[in-house]
């Protein structure tokens, strides 16, 4: 197992480019299900989770072609079988080839997948608008059994909540299914865009409208296409946070700085100095950050992804601060350990209380989930003397190689076996 060991007071020089989106990646190689011909994938991000999802989908019988940030995905002699447990209990996007393999073959069996530990995650939602097209499900042993008579049918779905995931599922399996599907209280999450750019090159005929509805007109097959996968939101926000955090100027380019808006309006409000622009976004050093109060929301409010980042950043402001996580009930599983590093923070239900002005000291610290383990690397950057950080698994899925990225451009940051 691998840990970071990190020396605080870190410098921080130049610019950083942002590859590909693991959220965007994850669900268009599983758009590869939906046909037997060719999808070439460009910039995508080298992670863990995108070499699972590579595997899962050999296990299926895809057959994959890698060159450096580029994947070619072929999927003619796809043969529908169960999803291996072992890849499907290390990743949560896993449950998205439920929907491609009920509107391709009629029937699929997966285990019930796994990921961050950061809630219940419920796949109710996932099921239930697959029902709505004429699945028809059971449980048991671990597993997701689904069925199909004959063709799934276009339907008016609507979400009782904006689930990403639920609405990725019930667009790929509506894209072949018979008939109109319209989902209502769809995730309008710029991954989503992705997915349906992605998809309509393929030939499908989907229309995203503005109050999330979508509309999807099903086709009988889907032929090759070629997309490049957006830049990753979330990491470019972490790399901004690092920026304002360590007081440099900094640069995090090639991305689309719209899709973190509500990320750069939370941390102007704090006092921070960014000129935006439409694909990168420049940090400049400030006199002093203000805490302030934000709340997680679906898109395009403040990320639940981003909520761990800024905490970090809250504990060094002048004032206090306040979170308040409305997507998952257990996503403040880093207080404990962004504690152990010098932070004060309260957590009373679904509400974190952030008290400012601390000074980071250097600590061993255990990563919980993906965003909970960055957090702890900005933290340990700032910090006074060295930090350990273990179970550094999570950040692999989700952060190409930290200390050959930023650790590249002045921190210290080293990687050892334990």
């Amino acid at each position: 197992m691998d840990r970071l060991v990190i020396k605080g007071k870190a410098d921080l020089k130049g610019s950083i480019k942002i590859k590909g989106s693991k959220n965007s990646a994850l669900p268009i190689m599983v758009s590869a299900l939906l046909s037997k011909n060719t999808l070439k994938l460009k910039n995508l991000p080298k992670l863990d989770d995108i070499k699972n999802m590579s595997k899962l989908l050999r296990s299926y019988g895809a057959i994959i072609k890698a060159n450096k940030d580029n994947l070619e995905i072929k999927c003619h002699n796809v043969i529908n079988r169960d999803a291996d447990y072992d890849i499907v209990r290390k990743m949560r996007a896993s449950i998205l080839i439920l929907g491609p393999l009920l509107a391709r073959f009629g029937n699929a069996r997966i285990s019930l997948p796994g990921g961050c530990a950061i809630g219940t995650r419920p796949i109710d939602i996932h099921l239930d608008g697959l029902k709505k097209l004429g699945a028809n499900f059971v449980v048991e042993n671990g597993y997701v059994i689904g069925e199909v008579s004959k063709q799934l049918h276009g339907n008016n779905i609507a979400l009782p909540f904006p689930s990403v995931g639920a609405t990725e599922n019930i667009l790929m399996a509506a894209s072949i299914a018979k008939g109109k599907t319209i989902i209502e209280n769809a995730a309008m999450e710029p991954e989503i865009s992705d997915l349906a750019i992605t998809l309509n090159k393929m030939g499908a005929k989907i229309k995203i409208e503005k109050k999330g509805v979508i509309k999807i007109n099903g086709v009988k097959s889907l032929s090759k296409a070629s997309h490049k996968i957006m830049s990753d939101r979330i990491v470019a926000g972490t790399f901004v946070i690092a920026a304002v955090m360590l007081n440099k100027k900094f640069l995090v380019k090639e991305i689309e700085s719209s899709h973190i808006a509500a990320l750069t309006s939370a941390l102007i409000k704090m006092g921070a100095k960014l000129k935006i622009n439409k694909n990168s976004i420049q940090i400049m050093p400030s006199k002093s950050l203000n805490g302030i109060k934000i709340q997680t929301a679906p898109y395009p409010g403040f990320p639940t992804d981003l909520q761990a980042q800024i905490m970090s950043l809250m504990s060094l402001a002048n004032s206090n601060s306040q979170i308040k996580e409305n997507i998952f009930e257990n996503r403040f599983m880093h207080v404990p350990e962004l504690n152990r590093l010098g932070a004060k923070i309260i957590v009373k239900k679904d509400i974190a209380h952030i008290v400012g002005n601390r000074n980071f000291k250097g600590a061993q610290v255990m990563a919980s989930d993906l965003r909970a383990s960055v957090s702890l690397v900005l933290a340990a950057l700032c910090a006074e003397g060295e930090s350990v950080i273990n179970r550094i698994y999570h950040l692999d899925r989700g952060y190409e190689r930290i200390e050959n990225t930023l650790g590249k451009l002045g921190p210290s940051i080293k990687r050892q076996k334990y």
